[in-house]
Protein backbone atom coordinates (compact mmCIF):
# COMPACT_ATOMS: atom_id res chain seq x y z
CA UNK A 1 0.00 0.00 0.00
CA UNK A 2 1.63 3.59 -1.02
CA UNK A 3 1.40 6.25 1.24
CA UNK A 4 -0.84 8.85 0.87
CA UNK A 5 0.11 11.67 -1.36
CA UNK A 6 -1.06 14.73 -0.21
CA UNK A 7 -0.04 16.81 -3.31
CA UNK A 8 -2.43 14.96 -5.40
CA UNK A 9 -6.20 15.02 -6.71
CA UNK A 10 -7.53 12.36 -7.42
CA UNK A 11 -10.53 11.88 -9.80
CA UNK A 12 -13.36 9.30 -10.74
CA UNK A 13 -17.04 8.76 -12.12
CA UNK A 14 -18.84 7.71 -9.24
CA UNK A 15 -22.26 6.54 -10.88
CA UNK A 16 -23.24 4.42 -13.04
CA UNK A 17 -23.65 4.84 -16.40
CA UNK A 18 -26.52 5.86 -18.03
CA UNK A 19 -28.37 7.34 -15.31
CA UNK A 20 -30.17 10.89 -15.30
CA UNK A 21 -27.33 11.80 -13.43
CA UNK A 22 -23.35 11.26 -13.59
CA UNK A 23 -21.31 12.81 -10.44
CA UNK A 24 -17.75 13.14 -11.15
CA UNK A 25 -15.52 13.05 -7.90
CA UNK A 26 -12.65 15.15 -7.21
CA UNK A 27 -10.60 14.55 -3.50
CA UNK A 28 -7.28 16.27 -2.42
CA UNK A 29 -5.67 19.22 -2.03
CA UNK A 30 -6.21 20.50 -5.49
CA UNK A 31 -9.72 19.78 -5.72
CA UNK A 32 -10.86 23.43 -5.05
CA UNK A 33 -8.09 25.02 -7.76
CA UNK A 34 -8.77 22.50 -10.45
CA UNK A 35 -13.27 22.88 -9.93
CA UNK A 36 -12.14 26.80 -9.94
CA UNK A 37 -10.60 26.38 -13.02
CA UNK A 38 -13.49 24.80 -14.87
CA UNK A 39 -16.29 25.64 -13.26
CA UNK A 40 -18.41 29.02 -14.41
CA UNK A 41 -20.86 29.76 -11.61
CA UNK A 42 -24.46 31.54 -12.70
CA UNK A 43 -24.49 34.33 -10.51
CA UNK A 44 -22.63 34.42 -6.88
CA UNK A 45 -20.36 31.83 -5.72
CA UNK A 46 -18.70 32.27 -2.46
CA UNK A 47 -16.72 28.88 -2.94
CA UNK A 48 -18.19 27.62 0.84
CA UNK A 49 -18.14 24.54 1.94
CA UNK A 50 -21.24 22.59 2.09
CA UNK A 51 -22.82 24.65 -0.52
CA UNK A 52 -24.08 23.29 -4.00
CA UNK A 53 -24.06 26.10 -7.00
CA UNK A 54 -24.99 26.15 -10.01
CA UNK A 55 -23.22 26.60 -13.55
CA UNK A 56 -21.66 24.91 -16.55
CA UNK A 57 -18.17 23.34 -16.98
CA UNK A 58 -16.17 24.74 -19.61
CA UNK A 59 -12.94 23.66 -21.33
CA UNK A 60 -11.04 26.38 -23.17
CA UNK A 61 -13.97 28.65 -23.71
CA UNK A 62 -16.66 25.97 -24.79
CA UNK A 63 -19.19 24.81 -22.49
CA UNK A 64 -18.97 20.85 -21.92
CA UNK A 65 -22.46 20.63 -19.93
CA UNK A 66 -24.27 22.21 -17.16
CA UNK A 67 -24.39 20.85 -13.64
CA UNK A 68 -24.72 21.30 -9.63
CA UNK A 69 -20.79 21.41 -8.04
CA UNK A 70 -20.82 20.71 -4.46
CA UNK A 71 -17.86 21.81 -2.03
CA UNK A 72 -17.30 19.90 1.17
CA UNK A 73 -13.77 21.44 2.65
CA UNK A 74 -11.58 19.47 4.57
CA UNK A 75 -11.53 17.75 7.31
CA UNK A 76 -15.68 17.45 7.26
CA UNK A 77 -15.71 15.34 4.33
CA UNK A 78 -15.97 11.58 3.34
CA UNK A 79 -11.76 11.35 3.00
CA UNK A 80 -11.14 14.59 5.42
CA UNK A 81 -9.66 15.42 2.25
CA UNK A 82 -11.01 18.57 0.21
CA UNK A 83 -13.59 16.96 -1.90
CA UNK A 84 -15.62 18.35 -4.38
CA UNK A 85 -18.66 16.71 -6.65
CA UNK A 86 -19.70 18.04 -10.00
CA UNK A 87 -23.39 16.75 -11.21
CA UNK A 88 -23.99 16.73 -14.96
CA UNK A 89 -26.24 15.22 -17.39
CA UNK A 90 -26.40 11.59 -17.01
CA UNK A 91 -24.64 9.80 -20.36
CA UNK A 92 -21.31 8.29 -21.53
CA UNK A 93 -20.06 11.13 -23.42
CA UNK A 94 -20.68 14.00 -20.78
CA UNK A 95 -19.25 11.76 -17.99
CA UNK A 96 -16.01 11.15 -19.94
CA UNK A 97 -15.77 14.80 -21.38
CA UNK A 98 -15.89 16.38 -18.14
CA UNK A 99 -13.68 13.69 -16.19
CA UNK A 100 -11.29 13.66 -19.07
CA UNK A 101 -11.38 17.98 -18.61
CA UNK A 102 -10.82 17.39 -14.42
CA UNK A 103 -7.73 14.76 -15.10
CA UNK A 104 -6.05 17.41 -18.34
CA UNK A 105 -5.71 20.40 -15.31
CA UNK A 106 -4.16 18.02 -12.64
CA UNK A 107 -6.00 15.59 -11.33
CA UNK A 108 -4.89 12.03 -11.58
CA UNK A 109 -7.81 9.00 -12.04
CA UNK A 110 -7.83 7.47 -8.70
CA UNK A 111 -8.03 3.55 -8.94
CA UNK A 112 -10.55 1.18 -7.39
CA UNK A 113 -11.84 2.25 -4.39
CA UNK A 114 -9.20 5.02 -3.24
CA UNK A 115 -11.81 7.60 -1.70
CA UNK A 116 -12.60 4.83 0.81
CA UNK A 117 -9.18 3.80 1.36
CA UNK A 118 -8.09 8.03 1.71
CA UNK A 119 -10.98 8.04 4.52
CA UNK A 120 -9.63 4.86 6.23
CA UNK A 121 -5.83 6.19 5.72
CA UNK A 122 -6.89 9.73 6.99
CA UNK A 123 -8.74 8.22 10.09
CA UNK A 124 -12.00 9.06 9.28
CA UNK A 125 -13.46 5.15 9.52
CA UNK A 126 -11.47 2.36 10.28
CA UNK A 127 -11.48 -0.87 8.53
CA UNK A 128 -14.80 -2.43 9.35
CA UNK A 129 -16.49 0.50 8.57
CA UNK A 130 -14.69 0.60 4.94
CA UNK A 131 -15.87 -2.88 4.43
CA UNK A 132 -18.94 -2.16 5.33
CA UNK A 133 -19.17 0.29 2.16
CA UNK A 134 -18.04 -2.26 -0.12
CA UNK A 135 -21.00 -5.04 1.55
CA UNK A 136 -23.65 -2.34 1.55
CA UNK A 137 -23.14 -2.10 -2.66
CA UNK A 138 -22.99 -6.01 -2.67
CA UNK A 139 -25.78 -6.42 -0.52
CA UNK A 140 -28.21 -9.17 -2.33
CA UNK A 141 -31.13 -8.64 0.86
CA UNK A 142 -32.19 -6.77 3.32
CA UNK A 143 -30.98 -8.60 5.21
CA UNK A 144 -27.30 -7.98 4.13
CA UNK A 145 -27.99 -4.32 3.32
CA UNK A 146 -29.18 -3.92 7.10
CA UNK A 147 -26.06 -5.60 8.63
CA UNK A 148 -23.72 -3.53 6.49
CA UNK A 149 -25.05 -0.49 7.89
CA UNK A 150 -24.79 -1.78 11.30
CA UNK A 151 -21.27 -2.58 10.75
CA UNK A 152 -20.92 1.21 9.02
CA UNK A 153 -22.67 2.62 12.51
CA UNK A 154 -19.58 1.12 14.52
CA UNK A 155 -21.34 -1.25 16.52
CA UNK A 156 -19.05 -3.75 15.67
CA UNK A 157 -16.11 -1.58 16.01
CA UNK A 158 -17.28 -0.21 19.53
CA UNK A 159 -17.70 -3.87 20.90
CA UNK A 160 -13.93 -4.65 19.45
CA UNK A 161 -12.83 -1.36 20.85
CA UNK A 162 -14.24 -1.80 24.42
CA UNK A 163 -12.48 -5.55 24.59
CA UNK A 164 -8.88 -3.93 23.47
CA UNK A 165 -9.28 -1.31 26.15
CA UNK A 166 -10.08 -3.90 29.24
CA UNK A 167 -6.77 -6.15 27.65
CA UNK A 168 -4.75 -2.80 27.65
CA UNK A 169 -5.81 -1.62 30.53
CA UNK A 170 -4.53 -5.41 32.16
CA UNK A 171 -1.24 -4.45 30.24
CA UNK A 172 -0.49 -1.61 31.39
CA UNK A 173 -0.81 -2.58 35.09
CA UNK A 174 0.89 -5.74 33.97
CA UNK A 175 3.49 -3.97 32.45
CA UNK A 176 4.24 -1.29 35.90
CA UNK A 177 4.20 -4.12 37.88
CA UNK A 178 7.25 -5.54 36.34
CA UNK A 179 9.07 -2.35 36.20
CA UNK A 180 8.42 -1.24 39.38
CA UNK A 181 7.95 -4.32 41.35
CA UNK A 182 7.93 -2.11 44.46
CA UNK A 183 5.15 -0.36 44.03
CA UNK A 184 2.86 -4.03 42.96
CA UNK A 185 0.46 -2.41 40.57
CA UNK A 186 -0.37 -5.14 38.90
CA UNK A 187 -4.44 -6.52 39.68
CA UNK A 188 -4.48 -9.29 41.95
CA UNK A 189 -4.82 -12.57 40.16
CA UNK A 190 -8.42 -13.42 40.52
CA UNK A 191 -9.79 -9.73 38.91
CA UNK A 192 -7.01 -10.61 35.86
CA UNK A 193 -8.94 -14.05 35.75
CA UNK A 194 -11.94 -12.05 35.35
CA UNK A 195 -10.84 -9.80 32.88
CA UNK A 196 -9.36 -12.34 30.54
CA UNK A 197 -12.56 -14.66 30.83
CA UNK A 198 -15.01 -11.85 30.41
CA UNK A 199 -13.03 -11.10 27.38
CA UNK A 200 -12.87 -14.99 26.10
CA UNK A 201 -16.36 -14.61 26.66
CA UNK A 202 -16.85 -11.59 24.25
CA UNK A 203 -14.60 -12.53 21.54
CA UNK A 204 -16.30 -16.31 21.90
CA UNK A 205 -19.40 -14.59 21.03
CA UNK A 206 -18.35 -12.60 18.17
CA UNK A 207 -17.19 -15.26 16.56
CA UNK A 208 -20.72 -17.67 17.09
CA UNK A 209 -22.58 -15.31 15.88
CA UNK A 210 -20.47 -13.98 13.35
CA UNK A 211 -20.93 -17.69 11.78
CA UNK A 212 -24.13 -16.04 11.12
CA UNK A 213 -22.87 -12.73 10.01
CA UNK A 214 -21.06 -14.02 7.05
CA UNK A 215 -23.86 -16.11 5.90
CA UNK A 216 -25.93 -13.11 5.88
CA UNK A 217 -23.04 -11.15 4.02
CA UNK A 218 -21.94 -14.14 1.81
CA UNK A 219 -24.63 -16.16 1.48
CA UNK A 220 -24.99 -20.21 2.25
CA UNK A 221 -22.71 -21.85 -0.14
CA UNK A 222 -26.11 -24.28 -1.92
CA UNK A 223 -25.36 -27.75 -4.05
CA UNK A 224 -27.99 -29.58 -5.11
CA UNK A 225 -26.38 -33.58 -4.65
CA UNK A 226 -28.30 -36.55 -6.41
CA UNK A 227 -28.27 -38.91 -8.94
CA UNK A 228 -29.32 -37.97 -12.40
CA UNK A 229 -32.80 -37.82 -13.20
CA UNK A 230 -34.06 -37.19 -9.61
CA UNK A 231 -34.86 -33.83 -10.84
CA UNK A 232 -31.99 -31.69 -9.55
CA UNK A 233 -32.54 -29.26 -12.23
CA UNK A 234 -36.23 -29.03 -11.89
CA UNK A 235 -35.31 -28.14 -8.66
CA UNK A 236 -33.09 -25.50 -9.36
CA UNK A 237 -35.43 -23.95 -11.87
CA UNK A 238 -38.42 -24.30 -9.30
CA UNK A 239 -36.31 -22.05 -6.53
CA UNK A 240 -34.83 -19.85 -9.50
CA UNK A 241 -38.63 -19.20 -11.01
CA UNK A 242 -36.91 -19.23 -14.31
CA UNK A 243 -36.09 -22.29 -16.66
CA UNK A 244 -32.08 -22.05 -16.14
CA UNK A 245 -31.16 -25.19 -16.08
CA UNK A 246 -32.22 -28.06 -18.67
CA UNK A 247 -34.19 -30.46 -17.94
CA UNK A 248 -34.56 -33.99 -19.43
CA UNK A 249 -34.88 -37.75 -19.34
CA UNK A 250 -31.54 -38.43 -20.44
CA UNK A 251 -29.08 -39.14 -17.43
CA UNK A 252 -25.88 -37.27 -18.02
CA UNK A 253 -27.55 -33.67 -19.08
CA UNK A 254 -26.22 -31.97 -16.73
CA UNK A 255 -22.64 -31.97 -16.87
CA UNK A 256 -21.09 -28.77 -15.38
CA UNK A 257 -21.82 -26.39 -12.14
CA UNK A 258 -24.57 -24.15 -12.95
CA UNK A 259 -24.47 -21.86 -10.41
CA UNK A 260 -27.07 -18.60 -9.32
CA UNK A 261 -27.76 -16.50 -6.69
CA UNK A 262 -31.38 -16.50 -5.17
CA UNK A 263 -32.86 -14.66 -2.40
CA UNK A 264 -34.92 -17.07 0.06
CA UNK A 265 -36.75 -15.50 3.46
CA UNK A 266 -34.25 -12.74 2.72
CA UNK A 267 -31.34 -15.32 2.81
CA UNK A 268 -28.99 -15.23 -0.25
CA UNK A 269 -28.27 -18.47 -1.34
CA UNK A 270 -25.04 -19.14 -3.58
CA UNK A 271 -26.74 -22.19 -5.15
CA UNK A 272 -24.99 -24.76 -7.35
CA UNK A 273 -27.16 -27.38 -9.59
CA UNK A 274 -24.41 -30.17 -10.27
CA UNK A 275 -23.67 -33.52 -12.45
CA UNK A 276 -25.59 -36.69 -11.47
CA UNK A 277 -23.44 -38.98 -9.12
CA UNK A 278 -23.31 -42.07 -11.17
CA UNK A 279 -20.55 -44.30 -12.43
CA UNK A 280 -19.88 -42.56 -15.87
CA UNK A 281 -17.78 -43.81 -18.98
CA UNK A 282 -18.13 -40.84 -20.58
CA UNK A 283 -14.65 -38.62 -19.74
CA UNK A 284 -16.57 -35.11 -19.44
CA UNK A 285 -19.25 -36.20 -17.31
CA UNK A 286 -16.86 -37.92 -15.17
CA UNK A 287 -15.31 -34.66 -14.39
CA UNK A 288 -18.75 -33.11 -14.06
CA UNK A 289 -19.38 -35.89 -11.11
CA UNK A 290 -15.55 -35.13 -9.39
CA UNK A 291 -17.10 -31.14 -9.63
CA UNK A 292 -20.15 -32.44 -8.39
CA UNK A 293 -17.92 -33.86 -4.91
CA UNK A 294 -15.39 -31.13 -4.72
CA UNK A 295 -18.56 -28.55 -4.52
CA UNK A 296 -20.28 -30.30 -2.16
CA UNK A 297 -17.13 -30.69 0.11
CA UNK A 298 -17.01 -27.01 0.91
CA UNK A 299 -20.56 -26.32 0.94
CA UNK A 300 -22.75 -25.01 3.91
CA UNK A 301 -25.97 -26.89 2.78
CA UNK A 302 -26.51 -29.68 0.64
CA UNK A 303 -30.20 -30.12 -1.16
CA UNK A 304 -29.62 -34.28 -1.56
CA UNK A 305 -32.43 -34.99 -3.92
CA UNK A 306 -34.03 -38.48 -3.48
CA UNK A 307 -36.53 -39.82 -6.51
CA UNK A 308 -39.53 -41.21 -4.57
CA UNK A 309 -40.50 -43.26 -7.63
CA UNK A 310 -38.00 -45.55 -7.31
CA UNK A 311 -36.39 -47.31 -4.71
CA UNK A 312 -33.06 -46.51 -2.76
CA UNK A 313 -30.31 -46.90 -5.12
CA UNK A 314 -26.66 -47.88 -2.96
CA UNK A 315 -24.77 -44.88 -4.82
CA UNK A 316 -27.23 -42.90 -2.37
CA UNK A 317 -26.22 -44.43 0.69
CA UNK A 318 -22.70 -44.19 -0.20
CA UNK A 319 -23.33 -40.63 -1.01
CA UNK A 320 -25.19 -39.97 2.42
CA UNK A 321 -22.39 -41.26 4.36
CA UNK A 322 -19.95 -38.81 3.17
CA UNK A 323 -22.16 -36.25 4.13
CA UNK A 324 -22.37 -36.94 7.89
CA UNK A 325 -20.96 -33.81 8.76
CA UNK A 326 -23.20 -31.53 6.51
CA UNK A 327 -25.69 -29.58 7.14
CA UNK A 328 -28.22 -31.87 4.98
CA UNK A 329 -32.01 -31.56 3.38
CA UNK A 330 -32.95 -34.39 2.06
CA UNK A 331 -35.71 -34.23 -0.81
CA UNK A 332 -37.93 -36.60 -1.12
CA UNK A 333 -39.15 -35.62 -5.00
CA UNK A 334 -41.59 -37.03 -7.41
CA UNK A 335 -44.43 -37.70 -4.43
CA UNK A 336 -46.87 -36.30 -7.12
CA UNK A 337 -45.68 -40.47 -8.66
CA UNK A 338 -46.67 -43.59 -7.36
CA UNK A 339 -44.00 -43.67 -4.36
CA UNK A 340 -41.57 -46.45 -3.98
CA UNK A 341 -38.66 -45.32 -1.69
CA UNK A 342 -38.61 -46.24 1.84
CA UNK A 343 -37.25 -43.82 3.91
CA UNK A 344 -36.40 -46.48 6.92
CA UNK A 345 -33.56 -48.19 4.34
CA UNK A 346 -31.46 -45.72 4.87
CA UNK A 347 -32.01 -44.82 8.70
CA UNK A 348 -29.03 -46.41 9.69
CA UNK A 349 -26.77 -44.58 7.33
CA UNK A 350 -28.37 -40.90 8.60
CA UNK A 351 -28.14 -41.75 11.67
CA UNK A 352 -25.80 -39.13 13.44
CA UNK A 353 -26.82 -36.63 10.48
CA UNK A 354 -27.87 -32.98 10.75
CA UNK A 355 -30.89 -33.29 7.90
CA UNK A 356 -34.07 -32.38 7.57
CA UNK A 357 -36.54 -34.27 5.11
CA UNK A 358 -39.23 -32.53 3.28
CA UNK A 359 -41.19 -34.14 0.63
CA UNK A 360 -42.13 -32.39 -2.40
CA UNK A 361 -42.75 -32.21 -6.52
CA UNK A 362 -40.38 -29.93 -8.35
CA UNK A 363 -42.63 -30.15 -11.41
CA UNK A 364 -45.98 -29.31 -9.53
CA UNK A 365 -45.11 -27.05 -7.09
CA UNK A 366 -45.52 -28.94 -3.86
CA UNK A 367 -43.04 -28.33 -1.09
CA UNK A 368 -41.30 -25.36 -1.66
CA UNK A 369 -42.45 -23.47 1.67
CA UNK A 370 -41.90 -26.22 3.59
CA UNK A 371 -38.11 -26.17 1.86
CA UNK A 372 -37.71 -22.22 2.26
CA UNK A 373 -39.03 -22.76 5.86
CA UNK A 374 -36.20 -25.55 6.53
CA UNK A 375 -33.70 -23.57 5.25
CA UNK A 376 -34.22 -20.68 7.36
CA UNK A 377 -34.56 -22.54 10.37
CA UNK A 378 -31.34 -24.11 9.84
CA UNK A 379 -29.41 -20.86 9.99
CA UNK A 380 -31.33 -18.23 11.55
CA UNK A 381 -33.10 -20.01 14.04
CA UNK A 382 -32.63 -18.29 18.06
CA UNK A 383 -31.71 -15.17 16.13
CA UNK A 384 -34.06 -13.22 16.31
CA UNK A 385 -31.70 -10.35 17.66
CA UNK A 386 -29.87 -10.12 14.18
CA UNK A 387 -31.65 -6.88 12.82
CA UNK A 388 -30.11 -4.80 15.64
CA UNK A 389 -26.66 -6.44 16.35
CA UNK A 390 -23.52 -6.15 14.30
CA UNK A 391 -22.26 -9.32 13.32
CA UNK A 392 -18.68 -10.16 11.53
CA UNK A 393 -19.51 -10.30 7.92
CA UNK A 394 -16.24 -11.77 6.40
CA UNK A 395 -13.89 -14.37 6.45
CA UNK A 396 -10.59 -12.19 7.46
CA UNK A 397 -12.26 -10.94 10.40
CA UNK A 398 -13.78 -14.12 11.62
CA UNK A 399 -9.55 -15.71 11.50
CA UNK A 400 -8.79 -12.76 13.36
CA UNK A 401 -11.18 -13.37 16.27
CA UNK A 402 -10.06 -17.05 16.36
CA UNK A 403 -6.53 -16.16 16.80
CA UNK A 404 -7.11 -13.53 19.43
CA UNK A 405 -9.39 -15.93 21.78
CA UNK A 406 -6.34 -19.11 21.04
CA UNK A 407 -4.30 -15.95 22.82
CA UNK A 408 -6.69 -14.86 25.51
CA UNK A 409 -7.40 -18.89 26.72
CA UNK A 410 -3.66 -19.77 26.38
CA UNK A 411 -3.06 -16.35 28.69
CA UNK A 412 -5.99 -17.82 30.85
CA UNK A 413 -4.61 -21.43 30.73
CA UNK A 414 -1.09 -19.78 32.05
CA UNK A 415 -2.85 -17.71 35.22
CA UNK A 416 -4.08 -21.26 35.83
CA UNK A 417 -1.22 -22.72 36.04
CA UNK A 418 0.45 -20.33 38.20
CA UNK A 419 3.19 -19.05 35.50
CA UNK A 420 2.16 -15.46 36.77
CA UNK A 421 0.95 -12.56 34.94
CA UNK A 422 4.35 -11.81 33.19
CA UNK A 423 4.20 -15.17 31.25
CA UNK A 424 0.64 -14.31 30.57
CA UNK A 425 1.22 -10.70 28.94
CA UNK A 426 2.51 -12.33 25.60
CA UNK A 427 -0.77 -13.74 24.85
CA UNK A 428 -2.62 -10.77 26.01
CA UNK A 429 -0.63 -8.69 23.78
CA UNK A 430 -0.86 -11.02 20.91
CA UNK A 431 -4.84 -11.04 21.18
CA UNK A 432 -4.87 -7.11 21.56
CA UNK A 433 -3.10 -7.61 17.78
CA UNK A 434 -5.48 -9.87 16.27
CA UNK A 435 -8.06 -7.86 17.22
CA UNK A 436 -6.62 -4.75 16.28
CA UNK A 437 -6.35 -6.28 12.59
CA UNK A 438 -9.83 -6.21 12.20
CA UNK A 439 -9.93 -2.06 12.77
CA UNK A 440 -7.16 -2.17 10.47
CA UNK A 441 -3.95 -1.53 13.09
CA UNK A 442 -0.78 -3.49 12.11
CA UNK A 443 -2.04 -5.22 8.72
CA UNK A 444 0.31 -5.57 6.01
CA UNK A 445 0.20 -2.68 3.24
CA UNK A 446 -0.79 -5.66 0.05
CA UNK A 447 -3.71 -7.16 2.11
CA UNK A 448 -4.57 -3.37 2.48
CA UNK A 449 -4.59 -3.09 -0.96
CA UNK A 450 -6.13 -6.21 -1.75
CA UNK A 451 -9.20 -5.38 0.22
CA UNK A 452 -9.86 -2.12 -1.33
CA UNK A 453 -9.31 -3.52 -4.85
CA UNK A 454 -12.45 -4.93 -4.44
CA UNK A 455 -14.28 -1.94 -4.86
CA UNK A 456 -15.40 0.09 -7.78
CA UNK A 457 -14.31 2.83 -9.43
CA UNK A 458 -15.23 6.34 -7.73
CA UNK A 459 -15.63 4.44 -4.06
Amino acid sequence: MSPINTKTTIAAISTAIGGGIAIIRLSGNEALSIAKSLFKPRGNCAWKSHRMYYGHITQNGLILDECMLTIMKAPKSYTKEDVVEISIHGGLKSAELVLNAVLAVGASLAEPGEFTKRAFLNGRIDLVSAQAVIDIINAKTELSHNQALHRLSGKLSGEINDIREKLLDLMASIEASIDYPEYDTVEDSGLCKEILNNAEACIGGLIESGKTGIIITEGIRTVILGRPNVGKSSLLNRILGAERAIVTEIPGTTRDILSEHVNIRGIALNIADTAGIRTSDDIVESIGIAKSLEYANDADLVLYVLDASQPLDPVDLENLDKLKDKKVVLIINKVDLEQRLRLTEFNTVAEGMHYTVIEMSATQNMGLNELYDAIYSMFLQNQISIENTALVGNARDMESLKKALVHVQSAISSMNLGHGEDMAIIDIRDAYIYLGQILGESLEDDVIDRIFSKFCLGK
